[in-house]
């Protein structure tokens, strides 16, 4: 049985991610909202801030935007790593503009490789996590930087949605209401998946996963596939096997 909890939200998120009508033109997300260029999520919680459920805790909150809790801690002028957090407050989950200099290692580098004749090309993006498809279907909903924090990937309704990679259940419920079934699983400190509106959860929080692995069934209106990088959203298809 499935422990339903109100978390984080993944991916935002997590969520990131209100999906009211549509399971992807919104930056609501189980992490709540990341960081996007500024903008107003349609819950009034602003693009990189998160705001706390009942039953939330600094680190279930910063696990599921795969953040340290004592960063967030600092961010938001708590007095450390197991401060108490509050239904309603809202929190920043995602780094400052001037916090650390590093790229998301699924983002492209910000640079441009050269090419021979002079011409700068774009540059390959950097993946710290092999990706595959959670399910193969057509392609329902496209990510769209800014609108939307994920993809719609369609197919009959009881086909296995698998794990892109291997990873820890950091979420399995219904707690959000927009997500409907969600499964979100964090592979590393910087990589987060999440997948939506799935008919039967097949696994439950804090399991392990092997990539490829059955977590959920289908539900009827596909699957919403979504990846965080440092707790920021990007484009899914470019990190899946062609």
């Amino acid at each position: 049985m499935n422990r339903q909890r109100r978390i984080p939200g993944a991916y935002a998120a997590v969520a990131a991610l209100t999906l009211v009508c549509s399971a992807c033109t919104s930056t609501y997300t189980p992490w709540e909202t990341t960081p996007q260029p500024p903008a107003m999520s349609t819950t009034g919680v602003p693009a990189g801030y998160y705001r706390v459920n009942p039953g939330d805790t600094l680190s279930r909150i910063a696990s599921a935007y795969g953040q340290r809790p004592q960063d967030i801690a600092s961010w938001n002028q708590l007095p450390g790593a197991n401060a108490q957090v509050l239904p309603g407050q809202v929190l920043r989950v995602a780094p400052p503009p001037s916090y650390g200099a590093a790229t998301p290692p699924l983002q492209p580098p910000s640079s441009s490789a050269p090419a021979a004749n002079g011409v700068a090309m774009p540059a390959p993006v950097a993946t710290s996590v092999a990706l595959a498809w959670p399910v193969r279907g057509p392609i329902l909903q496209r990510f769209q930087a800014g609108k939307s924090t994920g993809i719609v990937i369609g197919g009959p309704a009881g086909e296995p949605v698998k794990a892109a990679a291997a990873g820890r259940v950091v979420y399995a419920g219904t707690g959000i209401a927009a997500y409907g079934p969600l499964v979100i699983i964090k592979h590393n400190d910087q990589t987060v998946t999440a997948y939506g509106h799935n008919g039967r959860l097949l696994v439950q929080e804090d399991d392990a996963v092997s990539q490829g692995q059955p977590i959920a069934e289908m539900g009827d209106s596909g699957v919403q596939f979504e990846v965080r990088s440092d707790g920021k959203p990007v484009d899914p298809l470019p990190l899946l096997p062609r």
